[in-house]
């Protein structure tokens, strides 16, 4: 086994071991945080209507990629279990 090939698993060992679930609890809530926001800014499309579209249009541009993400979030079936916590033990 070369010693540079071993370098990196070692690196990507401690990194799992260490802050691979802060990096998916982080990417978890930011998905939560960005439905949220597009709920109460495009609600509209789904038929949840909070904020006048008005006001929406200001922000349309910058939201655009990523409209069709956010509406299969939202339309999609959940289960109570799909929520699940992160137990950080020790934090």
């Amino acid at each position: 086994m070369r010693r540079d090939s071993l370098g990196p698993k070692i690196r990507e060992f401690f990194y799992g071991m260490t802050s691979l679930e802060f990096e998916r609890q982080a990417l978890e809530l930011r998905g939560t945080l960005e439905t949220v926001f597009m709920s109460l800014s495009f609600g509209y499309m789904v038929g949840l209507p909070i904020i006048p579209p008005i006001y929406s249009l200001r922000l349309l541009p910058f939201v655009v990629p990523s409209i069709e993400g956010w509406k299969r979030r939202v339309a999609r079936e959940r289960d109570i279990s799909d929520n699940e916590e992160f137990h950080l033990h020790g934090i």
